[in-house]
């Protein structure tokens, strides 16, 4: 399997998937920790795949997904987009409603697994 082929079996099995650099746990950038704690806070059930440690797939998903930076959200196949955006969305209460839609928010505690 390529690595375009990698990164569609990962976004079409992962209902919620965050492409970030480190982990939920340990994130390694500030972008990335912002997102996986709106997450969090949210209570959402998701996957992560750490950049960091997967370089064919920092280099390849930025031109497939047409976003150059990291990280990068996605729900039910779709791209909402990274930090600025997931944000935004909180904030505004709309990402709410699309996690829900996706089934990913738990009742309560927050889960995540590698993708």
């Amino acid at each position: 399997m390529n690595t375009i082929d990698t990164i569609k079996a990962q976004i079409a099995n992962n209902p919620v998937l965050l492409y970030m650099k480190g982990t939920p746990q340990f994130p390694m950038c500030g972008f990335s920790a912002n997102v996986a704690q709106v997450l969090k806070t949210l209570k959402t059930k998701f996957s992560y795949v750490n950049v960091l440690e997967n370089p064919d797939i920092r280099a390849e998903l930025p031109k497939y997904a047409n976003w150059p930076t990291f990280p990068q959200l996605y729900v039910q196949g779709e791209l909402i987009g990274g930090c600025d955006i997931v944000l935004e969305l909180h904030e505004n209460n709309d990402l709410l409603p699309i996690l829900e839609q996706a089934n990913a928010i738990l009742t309560d505690k927050t889960e995540f697994t590698a993708a």
